[in-house]
């Protein structure tokens, strides 16, 4: 009786143990981590510009590296088109062809016909990483103004009805 109440609790606590150790996975980040993470008002380059936290979105990871970002209210910055949300990347991520290191970025796009021209700046200096083009979801996702999806769910970035992918890591994004 004893051996089959022990061989029993084996039986149960493997399957939660082990799901424990398998929470390598991202998952969207909370309104709490996301407070947490990004700042009220965003250092670009020689200005500190507020954000819009009720837009903020991000990925985090099991040990609390956070990818998210949050629109710019530029209003009266000389921004001048050239950025309108910010970015923090604690863990390596490429977008599109565009590598980017752990550090805080900013992003502006130009809409085209049917896609957005995104460019991508270093927030501190205001040098340009690189520019993609994120193209007209059709998977019938709403309109957001910035969302980050978790990539077992879809690995892009959202900026209106329009998406990027993104790779974690050193990979190569779709």
């Amino acid at each position: 009786m004893k051996s089959l109440l022990i061989t029993l609790l084996l039986l149960l606590v493997p399957p939660s143990f082990a799901g424990a150790q398998q929470r390598s996975a991202w998952r969207s980040a909370t309104p709490e981590e996301l407070q947490a993470a990004l700042p009220a008002r965003a250092q670009v380059e020689k200005e500190r510009i507020e954000t819009e936290m009720r837009t903020a979105s991000g990925i985090i990871d099991p040990h609390g590296k956070i990818i998210a970002g949050v629109v710019l209210i530029t209003a009266g910055y000389s921004a001048d088109g050239k950025y309108s949300h910010y970015l923090l990347i604690q863990s390596p991520i490429t977008i599109g062809d565009i590598s980017l290191s752990v550090g805080s970025y900013v992003l502006g796009w130009r809409r085209d016909n049917d896609s957005l021209t995104v460019k991508f700046y270093d927030a501190t200096t205001g040098d340009q990483r690189g520019t993609v083009e994120a193209h007209r979801l059709t998977n019938g996702a709403r309109v957001e103004s910035f969302r980050i999806w978790p990539p077992s769910d879809n690995a892009y970035i959202q900026i209106g009805r329009f998406a990027v992918p993104y790779a974690l890591g050193n990979q190569v994004a779709k």
